[in-house]
C-alpha cells in the first residue's frame, strides 16, 4: 500500500478549512490545517514533504508573503493558491514565483484535485532531481583532485590543451585524467559526464 499524499491547508476561514479537509480526506489525502500564515511558517521546516493549499488574503501574513518566506528558506513544497479576490496582477506574481495554480473561491472539487495532481507531480520531479544531484555529488567526490580540476575545465568548455595550460600539465595527461573520470562515472561520452557535473553543480564557482 502506497503512502497517502499529505496536503497542508492554510486559510483563516474555519469553514473553508473544514470543507477542503473533508473534500481531500474523502479523496484519499492526509490533511493538516493552519489558521494563519505565521502558524504554518513556524512548523513548515519540520513538516514532511507535501503540497500547500494557501489562501492569499489573511490578516497576519498574507499568502504572497508566505510564498516569499518559503522561497527564502529553500522550502520547495508546491503551492496552490486559493483566493476570493482573484486579479490578473496577483495571478501573474504568484505564478512567476512558482505557484502551481491559483483557484478562485467558490472552487470546484475537480479544480482543486486537478491542481493537487499537478503539484504532486512537480514534487515528485523535485525529489528525483534531488536524488540525481545527491548521486552526482557522490560520484564527483570519488574523483581525485586533478580529475575534478579537469572536469571543471570541461564544464567551462575548455579543450584539453587549454585545460593543460591552466593546470600546468600536458594535453596527454589531461586526456588520461579525462578517461579516468569517465570510467569512475561509468559513462562513455562527454555529454554524459557533463550531465553528472551539472547535476552536482560543478559549474558553480568554488567557495
Amino acid at each position: 500500500m502506497t503512502e497517502r499524499r499529505i496536503a497542508y491547508i492554510v486559510d483563516d476561514e474555519d469553514s473553508i478549512r473544514r470543507s477542503i479537509s473533508f473534500m481531500l480526506k474523502t479523496s484519499g489525502y492526509r490533511v493538516a490545517t493552519f489558521a494563519t500564515g505565521a502558524a504554518f511558517l513556524k512548523e513548515v521546516k519540520h513538516l514532511e514533504p507535501g503540497c500547500v493549499l494557501l489562501d492569499i488574503r489573511m490578516p497576519d501574513i498574507d499568502g504572497l508573503q508566505v510564498q516569499e518566506v518559503m522561497i527564502e528558506r529553500g522550502i520547495a513544497m508546491p503551492i496552490v493558491f486559493l483566493t476570493g479576490h482573484g486579479d490578473v496582477a496577483t495571478a501573474v506574481k504568484v505564478m512567476k514565483l512558482g505557484a502551481v495554480e491559483l483557484i478562485e473561491k467558490p472552487f470546484e472539487k475537480e479544480a482543486v484535485l486537478g491542481a493537487l495532481d499537478q503539484a504532486f507531480a512537480r514534487l515528485g520531479e523535485q525529489r528525483l532531481r534531488d536524488l540525481r544531484a545527491q548521486e552526482a555529488r557522490l560520484l564527483v567526490a570519488g574523483l581525485s583532485t586533478r580529475e575534478r580540476q579537469v572536469l571543471r575545465g570541461l564544464v567551462q568548455g575548455l579543450a584539453n590543451k587549454a585545460i593543460g595550460l591552466e593546470l600546468g600539465i600536458s594535453p596527454r595527461t589531461v586526456e588520461v585524467h579525462r578517461a579516468n573520470l569517465m570510467v569512475k562515472f561509468g559513462v562513455h561520452t562527454l555529454s554524459e559526464a557533463l550531465r553528472i557535473a551539472f547535476a552536482a553543480e560543478l559549474d558553480r564557482p568554488e567557495t
